[in-house]
């Protein structure tokens, strides 16, 4: 786990590093542009002046008049530049040079240069200007004159020292760049910690699984994040494990118990005839009873068996069934009718002739009705009545079956639903269940997505479970 610490503290710092590289260059390059554009911006306003005051001198030679030359030799000195002008051939007439005899006047500039000048109106470039500077130097020039061109003003600044400032603000911005990057790599080593502590706990929580402890869990630090949700369906996933393995160990201690107390019985039984110890006249009793036994194991592996069928039984595959539950309510009905006799019970039978078409697995939802039915027939008082009705309610179809009997305890009702769950009652008078019937009956409904409801008073118990209509 601590290579996911590096892993993601690594690309994290690659991605900064890569960011301040392209914002340092993205700075380095568009910075300069604007700042040299900036510069000659500056240098554009004071040709467009210098023009102005060359209009007012122009005209019987006042260009090359010592005034104008003094005014030209100020403002260079004043913002650091070298001012000439030059006559529409390119011939330099005056400059702001102060020395007495200046060497530019009467030099020519080359005839690209005036031809590019002449052809736009005004030029902004860098360079030596053909060589007049002895190295390169940004330039403005534009042209002057009252009722046309007379002229042309050039001005020229030293690219070094107009870059000086610049070249100055490039340092200071690389150290900020520094700061900021080592407290970024900071902080993303921190963060790439704090994301990866959670899942080093579960991976650290996943080997205890492993090695059988489910109690572990991982700590809620109560983030509200992806790493948050995955903490709580981590110990809620964990939490469904330990349950899961505690029936699990529940089930297999029940099926233990019940396994164990019919094999015993048979084993006694048939030592007990083949060592001589039970009379040769009681053989026939005693096999009868090891039969009954034998039934009763079968049986519970059978209940097993369709546990194991209906538990893995796909829900959308059952919704794609229907039938007619009314129907299957008669039918149900009709197999218990030697039992509802022999027991003298009377039948308030409230089901529509109509058809009343619902969704699901139809043997599936038989076996329900038929567990319920044997449990109303089974555990109801002998000459008492035996209700079974079906009603609907907007999309849902309720089934009823209803028995007389004894009282079912308020705390006990709750566990009938439970595996190999035998209630009093039902052990003095279920000798041949094996606790899995109404456990089967939840199961099926789960399995459909309904429920099913059981209410106790005064003697009468009531099962009612749910159906949705087509």
């Amino acid at each position: 786990m601590h290579s996911l610490y590096f892993r993601n503290f690594l690309a994290t710092a690659a991605m900064v590093l890569w960011s301040f590289l392209l914002l340092a260059l993205a700075f380095i390059s568009i910075g300069r542009n604007i700042f040299v554009q900036e510069v000659q911006d500056n240098m554009e306003v004071s040709a467009l002046e210098v023009a102005h005051s060359a209009e007012a001198f122009s005209g019987n030679d006042e260009l090359q008049s010592f005034d104008l030359r003094m005014m030209l030799s100020s403002v260079a000195s004043a913002t650091d530049r070298h001012i000439f002008l030059t006559t529409t051939d390119g011939y330099i007439i005056t400059c702001s040079d102060r020395e007495p005899h200046c060497g530019h006047v009467g030099t020519q500039i080359s005839a690209a240069i005036m031809e590019s000048l002449s052809a736009g109106g005004k030029l902004e470039s860098i360079g030596d200007l053909g060589g007049l500077y002895p190295s390169e130097r940004f330039v403005v020039a534009r042209g002057f004159g009252r009722d046309e061109t007379e002229g042309y003003v050039f001005v020229s600044q030293d690219s070094s020292t107009a870059l000086y400032t610049w070249q100055a603000v490039q340092p200071l911005f690389l150290m900020i760049c520094v700061v900021v990057l080592t407290l970024s790599l900071i902080l993303s080593f921190i963060f790439s910690r704090r994301l990866a502590q959670p899942l080093k706990d579960m991976a650290e929580a996943a080997r205890k699984f492993g090695h059988g402890d489910l109690s572990v869990r991982v700590e809620d630090t109560g983030r509200d994040d992806e790493i948050g949700e995955l903490t709580e369906a981590f110990n809620s996933m964990a939490s469904s494990l330990e349950q899961g393995e505690e029936k699990r160990r529940e089930f297999i201690a029940n099926v233990s118990h019940e396994l164990k107390t019919p094999m015993t019985t048979i084993s006694g039984f048939v030592d007990g005839i083949m060592d001589g110890t039970i009379p040769p006249e009681q053989e026939k009793h005693y096999l009868e009873t090891i039969s009954a036994e034998t039934k009763r194991l079968s049986r519970l592996v059978r209940s097993m068996l369709e546990l194991s069928r209906l538990q893995a039984e796909d829900r959308g595959e059952l919704f794609r069934k229907s039938f007619d539950a009314a129907e299957m309510l008669r039918l149900t009905l009709i197999n218990f009718a030697d039992k509802i006799t022999e027991k003298g019970l009377d039948v308030d039978f409230q089901v529509p002739e109509d058809p009343v078409i619902v969704l699901g697995d139809m043997d599936a939802i038989t076996q329900v009705a038929y567990n319920l039915m044997d449990n109303g027939v089974k555990f109801s008082r002998s000459g008492s009545t035996l209700g079974v009705r079906l009603w609907r309610d907007n999309m849902k179809v309720y089934v009823s079956f209803r028995s007389c009997g004894e009282t079912i305890p308020a705390a006990e009702i709750p566990l009938l639903f439970d595996r190999f769950h035998k209630s009093d009652r039902s052990r003095s008078k279920d000798k041949d269940g094996v606790g899995l019937g109404l456990y089967i009956v939840k199961t099926i409904l789960n399995n459909h997505g309904e429920d099913i409801a059981v209410t106790s008073r005064e003697g009468v118990t009531d099962f009612v479970f749910t159906l949705t209509l087509k």
